[in-house]
């Protein structure tokens, strides 16, 4: 059996994609984790599979490198709009389900913008806080962050009891010369990846209220580049979320399987 495929990145997050409106590609864990491994497999962060939603342009249904059905994945939700557009299901904007609801998003060159949810709780936790935007992230502020130990210190914090069940996303971040450095771990990846959106969006949002922002946009410098989160405050919740930035297809290719 064949599967045409295509390989997207956003800001360094990278993902396979496939078009799987006729539900013929198989959802086995080890399968898609083998896919992922960048040693044995076409290797990614992730794999994405768009298939169709009444009443909405497709669905997202995404699986983290682990071979594991996961939360939301910000980054991989404006790559699988812009693979959706290459598809010609939709033109520069549009709908979509996934697992944490729907989404919209819009296309402007090369700036492709996904609408999150909103996000009412921010806790803290020590010095540090923890909050859901699509998926679960902890925030903690850091110095000489590109020193860090990133694997040892996250993993502290992704399998300490308070986490090690359903496992933690962890975001260590630098203010620094008036811009907002991070680095993630991923939970399902289970290490470093480039980027991850709906950590940039975490980060975006504890940075807006440490320093008491209540409308506006937060610029985020990744290791795999520069996204940005705008969003408007209501009291004490967090809405009109939008994650902006690039996403380009890399390459495509052809998946055999033998049956």
């Amino acid at each position: 059996m064949q599967y045409r495929f295509f390989k997207y990145q956003g800001t360094g997050n990278d993902f396979v994609l496939l078009d799987n409106r006729n539900l013929a590609f198989p959802k086995e864990q080890q399968f898609i984790e083998r896919i992922c491994d960048r040693h044995f497999g076409i290797g990614a962060d992730g794999l994405m599979l768009l298939e169709t939603a009444e009443d909405f342009d497709f669905k997202m249904v995404y699986f983290n490198s682990d071979g594991r059905e996961s939360s939301m994945c910000g980054n991989g939700g404006r790559c699988i709009s812009a693979f959706a557009r290459q598809l010609d299901i939709v033109k520069d904007s549009g709908a979509f389900l996934a697992i944490d609801g729907a989404h919209e998003f819009s296309i402007q060159r090369e700036e492709i913008s996904l609408k999150m949810m909103d996000v009412a709780s921010i806790r803290k936790e020590g010095d540090d806080y923890v909050l859901f935007t699509g998926s679960p992230h902890y925030v903690a502020l850091k110095e000489a962050l590109e020193e860090i130990d990133l694997l040892n210190e996250a993993r502290k914090i992704r399998y300490s009891d308070a986490f090690t069940s359903e496992g933690i996303n962890v975001n260590f971040v630098e203010l620094k010369d008036g811009k907002v450095h991070m680095r993630t771990y991923e939970r399902g990846v289970e290490g470093e990846t480039l980027s991850c959106g709906t950590g940039t969006v975490a980060v975006a949002l504890v940075v807006a209220l440490l320093k008491k922002q209540h409308d506006g946009t937060v610029e985020i410098l990744t290791r795999g580049g520069h996204l940005k989160v705008c969003f408007e405050k209501k009291e004490d919740t967090f809405t009109n979320i939008w994650l902006k930035g690039p996403a380009k297809c890399v390459f495509e290719g052809t998946l055999t399987v033998d049956e």
